[in-house]
């Protein structure tokens, strides 16, 4: 009888490959994300000149910012919403470029890291006397990418499916 093992070589790829592999998967996942992310934002003018922003910061407002969240936001991002509008596009624009090219990303990824919570503390907030599970619930939704961007600036993002490594094979 024979045996269940077959003659084919198993490829032996190293388990820091594989890992390698996958955070530049997820880097490149999430990339795409956040160009989804500003891409409205750059494709009409409503988001950074026409109020769309300073909406935005309402409706965080009115619904969901951490109390000592409430006078930034009111009395300075607000003040200056145009600005913050550009900023928050162009931010989104430089970490989805960093991350789909695997350039800087390091440097993104603490830089979205910072955004990360700088948008929990604004949009989050369960209320006061809340249970906890409720404050982690809400906070999912940044919770989630800043740990990737955690992940990101403190791992090896940039071994693998960069366009610097890309660029390298095609010359090979």
């Amino acid at each position: 009888m024979g045996s269940i093992a077959t003659s084919r070589p198993i490829a032996k790829h190293s388990f820091e490959d594989q890992n390698s592999l996958v955070l530049a998967g997820l880097r490149i996942a999430v990339g795409l994300v956040f160009l989804i992310f500003c891409e409205f934002k750059l494709v009409s003018t409503r988001f950074m000149l026409h109020g769309g922003f300073q909406a935005f910061i309402n409706h965080f407002l009115e619904d969901g910012a951490y109390p000592f969240m409430v006078p930034v936001l009111r009395g300075f991002v607000l003040r200056f919403g145009t600005a913050f509008a550009l900023l928050t596009t162009l931010g989104e624009l430089g970490i989805a470029t960093s991350l789909l090219l695997g350039i800087w990303t390091r440097v993104a990824s603490i830089g979205a890291f910072v955004f990360m919570a700088a948008l929990l503390f604004a949009a989050d907030y369960p209320g006061t006397g809340s249970p906890l599970w409720q404050y982690v619930g809400l906070a999912l939704r940044h919770l989630i990418l800043a740990f990737c961007f955690l992940a990101f600036a403190v791992g090896d993002s940039e071994r693998r499916l960069t366009i610097k490594s890309l660029t390298k094979l095609g010359r090979a």
